[in-house]
Parts: C-alpha cells; structure tokens; sequence
C-alpha cells in the first residue's frame, strides 16, 4: 500500500513530518501513559501553561491527573549519565485548558527534548530543529531568540524584591520600557531598557550588545546559534528579541518563540530549562522545545474553503464499475472525490459531477 497525504488535513501533514524530522535527527519517541500522579503536576504547577487539571482517584487510592504536560513526565525518568546526551521526541495527547478558551481539551502537541551533558552544539541543533519544524507547518516562518542569563544578571543588579523583579520580567515580555523605568526607580533599569528596545536582526543585535553591559559567555553563546544558522542558511528567519521571556525559576540560558503567518501567537516555543531539572533532583543541563499542534487547526478552519474537490452524484441502479471507474478518474491528478447518491447539505465542493449510464458531466465549477 502506497502512503498518500493528499487527504490528510493540515495538522495531521505536520505531525507525520515532525516525527520523520526528529528521527533522522537520531531522537527516538517517547511514549507515556494519559496520566501520571497528580503530585508530580502539584509541586511543579508554575511551570505548566495551565494550572488547571483533571483528577481522579484510582482504586489504590492514589490521586492521578490526566497529563497536562509531557515534559515534567520525561525529566521525571531520565537518567543523569555524564558525557551522554538523551534524545527524544514526542506526539502526545494532552488534557487542559488553552489560553483564551474556556473547557478543557484534549491537544495533540509534538515536540523533542534533549538531556544529559548539553554542549553548544546540542543547543544549536535544538534551535536549528526548531526552525526545520517551522519550515515544515508554512514558508513564512521566523524564529525569535532571546536570553534569559541576560535578563537575569540584568535583574538582579537593581536593589528590588522578588516581587517587583517578576514584575520586571513580566514588563520585558511586554515590551512595556515605561512600566520598567517606574519599576526599576529613578536612574536604574538603563540595561534593561536597552535590551527591550533592542531586537531585530540576529547579527546586527549581538554587535550591539558588544557594547552593552552583558556578560561575554552569553554573547558567545547566542554568537554560537547565529553561526549555526548561517552554515545552514537560516539567519534571515533568526530575530534576537528579548521580549522572549520565561519563568527564570525554571528556565535558564536560551529561549526562543516561533511564529508563522496568520497566526497572532507562537506556534512554537522552548528553550533550555536546567533550572527545572534541579528542581526535580536531576543534574543534567536539558533543552527542548513544544509545537502546539492545536494552533494549526485553527489555521486550517481558516483557510480551508472547500471540503472536497469534487462531489460526484449518481443514480440508484448505476453499475458499481462504472462508479468505480469515474471516481479513478477523477482522483487520478491527486483531486479529493466524494461519490453521493444525492448532494450533502453542508458539504463544500469545488466541482459537481453526474454520473449516468457511465457517463460524466460538470453539473458546477466554483474553483
């Protein structure tokens, strides 16, 4: 049997192209239950997109959750062995509520995590896949990058509170340079107010922090992914912006959004969380990153106009072959072929066919 995606909607096309990615990147699949102990997702409930989740008691008595996330569930068994780096992918159902939406869902999200003992090259072929995922979903794609090092050093120089520095942060994401100076107190936050006003071309925003006040091995480090992307001639889709923000109680070093065309959000987000690891009583440094397949389905509502290429109607008491002969040729080119005795009331078609006595006519062309 020849495997034919011509079908298949857009969602689906991604999933069975970031899966054949990954894999000959060398990262096999990891699979997991529907649903873990519910501690797991309790103690570490900053770190998901919702803290909402769906319990329930199982006959041992224990409380279970249906898995809201995959990565806390890989962190939770993998295994610190120096000098080795595990890679794995994943195509996982997970249940909660998405942002702006009301009702838990069930969401398919894919994604890789690596883990172990990370390298520069490690980083930069994370960051490299995740622009390889954002090629594959549409060809207007660009990927934002940011560091949270950065950030943090930049943070913890002002005489400020936990509070007020998580506010901060929350400014950066915004972009919000007004907010920051009333926050950071009179002739303070200059550093930050630079970095938030500073964004665009990933080359051209590394010279300028060059003369800035940034710590040098971060500057290395972002310099180490611009060069990767370059060998692989990516750079044009690589933007520094520091408005990529996440919780630095998790994460740590590189982070980074994907965004393609059409879509107001990130389709696609990541970075290294060695933070999280140490919270879970792991050693290992890990990166990895989430493509939120739920997105993509929007895209496809949106964009798709019709359901089929062509319904093909026909009278009760037509000969099977001829039914069958007439479809062939219709799909023949790769066209979507529906055959009907009579036409569906919501169905959206490109073209209406009659079939009689072997015979085809267009009865409609709306392409």
């Amino acid at each position: 049997m020849i495997f034919d995606d011509k079908n298949l909607k857009s969602d689906e096309k991604a999933i069975f192209a970031l899966r054949s990615i990954y894999g000959k990147y060398g990262y096999s699949r990891y699979k997991m239950n529907k649903f873990e102990e519910y501690d797991l997702y309790v103690r570490n409930k900053d770190f998901l997109i919702s803290d909402n989740v769906i319990t329930f008691t199982d006959t041992n008595g224990k409380l279970m959750a249906l898995k809201p996330d995959v990565t806390l569930s890989i962190i939770k068994n993998c295994t610190d062995e120096k000098g080795i780096v595990q890679k794995m992918y994943y195509d996982e159902n997970v249940y909660r509520v998405s942002k702006g939406r009301v009702g838990f869902r069930e969401i398919t999200q894919v994604g890789l995590e690596c883990i172990g003992d990370i390298d520069d090259y490690n980083v930069s072929e994370v960051l490299v896949l995740a622009a390889e995922s954002l090629m594959t979903i549409s060809d207007e794609w660009v990927l934002d990058i940011s560091h949270l090092g950065i950030l943090s050093d930049a943070v913890e120089k002002l005489d400020v509170d936990r509070e007020t520095q998580r506010e901060i942060i929350k400014c950066v994401g915004e972009k919000n340079p007004h907010e920051l100076r009333r926050l950071c107190g009179e002739g303070a936050g200059e550093l930050l107010i630079k970095l938030v006003t500073t964004y665009g071309d990933a080359r051209e925003v590394i010279e300028k922090l060059k003369g800035l006040d940034v710590s040098e091995q971060y500057i290395n480090e972002l310099e180490g992914v611009v060069s990767a992307f370059e060998m692989c001639g990516l750079a044009k889709k690589l933007r520094i912006d520091f408005s990529v923000v996440s919780d630095i109680k998790y994460y740590n070093g590189i982070s980074f959004k994907g965004f393609i065309n059409g879509v107001p959000e990130a389709v696609l987000s990541g970075g290294r969380y060695d933070n999280l690891m140490k919270r879970m009583g792991k050693k290992s440094g890990a990166i990895g990153f989430a493509v939120y397949i739920d997105l993509l389905e929007e895209i496809e509502k949106e964009s798709s106009k019709y359901d089929i290429d062509t319904l093909l109607l026909y009278e009760e008491g037509e000969e099977q072959k001829n039914i069958f002969h007439a479809t062939a040729r219709l799909s023949e080119r790769g066209h979507s072929v529906v055959a009907q005795r009579a036409k569906p009331e919501k169905l959206r078609y490109k073209k209406l066919m009659k079939l009689k006595d072997g015979e085809v006519t267009c009865l409609e062309d709306n392409a």
